[in-house]
């Protein structure tokens, strides 16, 4: 009989295709997905000319939020960032202001 389990590990994960609304649930992400994932989702809701954003990690320990943090802080489009209000989820979610980028038309 033929063990197929290593070949099952090292298939490629199915890409889920995310909403881009402004806001990014954390939750059902592993963590060592989330800097690319960051990354990715800072990308998408530029294009769409979004650029308040409201990243939800969960209050937990603080793992997630510092690693959230730490992308953020190093992103070249990201303005400013700080925790969420009452209104906004708290210490379990950062709110993230983008600099908005100026169209081809808007270059000299």
């Amino acid at each position: 009989m033929h063990d197929d389990t290593e070949s099952r590990d090292e298939e490629p994960a199915a890409e889920v295709e995310l909403p881009v609304d402004g806001t990014l649930d954390l939750h059902s992400f592993s963590p060592r997905d989330v800097e690319d994932l960051l990354h990715d989702y800072i990308e998408a809701c530029l294009e769409k000319g979004i650029v308040h954003l409201r990243i939800v990690h969960g209050k937990g320990i603080g793992n997630l939020r510092r690693t959230v943090h730490a992308v953020l802080g190093r992103h070249p489009a990201v303005a400013s960032f700080r925790l969420g209000g009452h209104d906004a989820g708290g210490w379990g979610a950062t709110l993230v202001e983008l600099t908005a980028r100026t169209g081809p038309a808007d270059r000299g």
